[in-house]
Formats: C-alpha cells, structure tokens, sequence
C-alpha cells in the first residue's frame, strides 16, 4: 500500500498529467511504430493491449493497454501507480518489470504505454504437448518463478508483520456468496487458516497480486519478464504470489483429458471434478504434489516461515481467488474447491483463528450467510 501523499504523486506522474493525454492512435501515429492488437481481454471488465513493433528490428518496443469500461480503467490507473512506484523501489528484478511511459485516452478513458518485456509466455510452453507431463520441464518452471520471486522479495522486505492473508477476502466472499448454502462453515474454515497463519511474522514485500502462467514471460531458465501489475501492492503480504502460482499451476494440469481418463504423466490424478489437479496437488501422491509442495515450502522457509504451513497458504490462496475473481462462475467454482479441500482435515483452533470467528460472527450478526 502507498501513503495518500505518495498516492497523489503516483497519479500525477502517470494517470493525471496536466494536458491532455494523447488519443491512442495520436500516440501509435507518434511513434512511428508498427501497431498489433495482441490481446483483447473476455473479462467482464475487459482490457484490449496494443503492441508497437519496430519496423527495422522486429521486436516489440512498447505495449498500450487500453480499458473498456470505467472499471477496467480503474485498474489501469492501479498497474499505472503500481509500475512507478515499484520502479522506484528498483529491486533486483526490475529489468523485468514494465516501465510506465506514458497515459494514453481511448473514448473517454485512461490507458498506459510502457516498455515491452520480452520471452515467450510460459503457458506456450505449458500447453505445449509433454510439457506438464514432463518432471524436469515443470521443476524448471517453478525454479524460474521462485528464483524471481526470492529476488523480488529480497529486493524490497520491509519489517516483519504477523501473515495477513485476508485483507478483505472474508468480507468479499460474504458480499459474493451471501445466498451460498454452509458459508458460515466455510468463513470459520477460513477464519481458522487465517488465524493460524497470523501466529507467525514475516517481511512485508511488494507482490505482484495475480503471479499466475499468463503473467510470466520466460527466457531459457529464468523469468524474463512480468506483466499485468494492477493488483499489485508495494507493500503486502508475500505468500499471496507463491499461494497463487502454485495453485494456478496446478489447476490446468487435466485440461486437455477427457473426464474419468488419468491425465498423462501423472498416475495419481484424474480428469474428474473441476479442480482435480489442485485436489492432487494438495493431498495425492506424486512427483507433481511433491514439487507443488516443495515450492511452497521453500517459500516460506525462505521468507522466515515455517514450511509446514504450506497447506494453510494453499488453501487460503484458493479462497482470494473465489473472492477476487472477475468471472462470478470462475468465483463460485473455487469457493466449492475450497469447501472441498478445507473439509477433508479436521479444524484444528488457534487463539488467533477463535477471535477472528468471534468478530466474524459479531459483525455478521448471524445474518446473511447461511
């Protein structure tokens, strides 16, 4: 999070200039820069990203991501502050971070240009053939992210806070699923995950905020670079990043098996429910779960955590995902994940876990949530 003095800086740096920002085909006429429409978002708050190629070179100079609607720009105007206050803080990684260039208008609304990174995507690689099926190819994937993320996170630690996972994922899935039959069930499993992850303090970071295959660029055996900062934070909870590449990792492991068929290069899994290869990762037996695992842990080892938590962060990150997510359906089928998951090992209380069920409780009154 950034102070408000800080925040007002940031927007007039990027989001508020003091003339009126280029229309974007003035900017992309400007340039003298070829223009590809790359990418236009199925979101219901869709985002469409303009890439400027050098005629000469070939290689993509700049990206414009342009909003659709009101709230899409919002989001924009948040990766805006976000590029330029992570910039400032300049970690060792930041030749893989975007660079804010320049606001941008596009009917009514603000975008951003900034720098091109550069790699292939690493869900090309993902979807490609044996990829997933392939130990050495999906350790490698995980190395590249966790080797970024130790740097990110070494670069801009700040003091050591107890875990906070939430941040406002309870209020949101109370919000959300208000009509979800056994919610009150599902927030107290919550609560109690929360609670026993807030019992130990780890550095503040910044994170990225949706760390997930899409947002990784990747380069022969590293992270090349990484986009889509909007939900980013410069000073948050780090485990949000390792809970939501881990678990995004293994969500699409079954997607090209037909339902009841074992998915190639993993014995213990099958295409069954939705979530299946998240199921796996949590609580089957393989190759895949010990890797899943192993990043976790070596996460949290690494920040000053105990690796045994890894479970707690797994599963709370599965629950911001049913709280945070754009599409309601994506939303709702991760909350039944979660309630999946959760209910397979017994409640186990904290001190920590019975006050936040307490004030969850009192707040709720009772009402709301069945």
């Amino acid at each position: 999070m950034t102070s408000a003095a800080e925040t007002a800086t940031l927007r007039e740096l990027c989001c508020e200039p003091a003339t009126r920002p280029p229309s974007l085909w003035e900017f992309v006429r400007e340039s003298g820069l070829q223009s590809l429409v790359a990418c236009a978002s199925k979101n219901p708050n869709a985002k469409f990203t303009v890439l400027l190629v050098s005629p000469a070179s070939g290689r993509t100079v700049l990206a414009i991501k342009v909003p659709t609607t009101e709230a899409a720009a919002r989001a924009v105007e948040a990766e805006a502050q976000m590029l330029v206050g992570i910039h400032r803080l300049a970690p060792p990684i930041i030749e893989t971070v975007p660079r804010m260039v320049e606001a941008i208008e596009f009917d009514g609304l603000r975008g951003i240009a900034m720098t091109a990174v550069h790699g292939t995507p690493m869900t090309t690689s993902y979807l490609r053939g044996k990829h997933t099926a392939t130990p050495a190819d999906v350790a490698a994937d995980f190395a590249a992210v966790g080797s970024w993320l130790a740097a990110l996170q070494h670069g801009t630690a700040g003091d050591a806070l107890p875990v906070e996972m939430d941040a406002g994922v309870t209020g949101q899935l109370t919000r959300r699923f208000s009509e979800f039959a056994g919610l009150n069930d599902d927030l107290g499993r919550l609560a109690e995950i929360h609670g026993r992850l807030g019992e130990s303090s780890l550095p503040r970071t910044a994170v990225h905020g949706d760390l997930w295959l899409g947002n990784v660029l990747a380069s022969g055996a590293r992270a090349s670079g990484v986009v889509d900062w909007e939900g980013g934070g410069l000073v948050g909870e780090p485990l949000r990043d390792l809970a939501r590449f881990a678990h995004m990792y293994a969500l699409f492991l079954d997607r090209r098996t037909r339902p009841g068929r074992q998915v190639r290069g993993h014995p213990g899994l099958r295409a069954d429910e939705w979530g299946a290869g998240v199921a796996y990762a949590l609580d089957g037996t393989g190759w895949f779960p010990e890797v899943f695992r192993r990043f976790l842990r070596d996460g949290l080892s690494r920040l000053g955590g105990s690796p045994e938590s890894w479970r707690d962060v797994a599963l709370a990150g599965i629950a911001e995902v049913a709280a945070l997510a754009d599409d309601d359906e994506f939303a709702r089928r991760h909350l039944s994940l979660f309630r999946r998951l959760a209910q397979r090992h017994p409640r186990i209380g904290s001190s920590a876990a019975t006050a936040r069920i307490r004030g969850l409780r009192d707040s709720s009154g009772g009402a709301g949530c069945r």
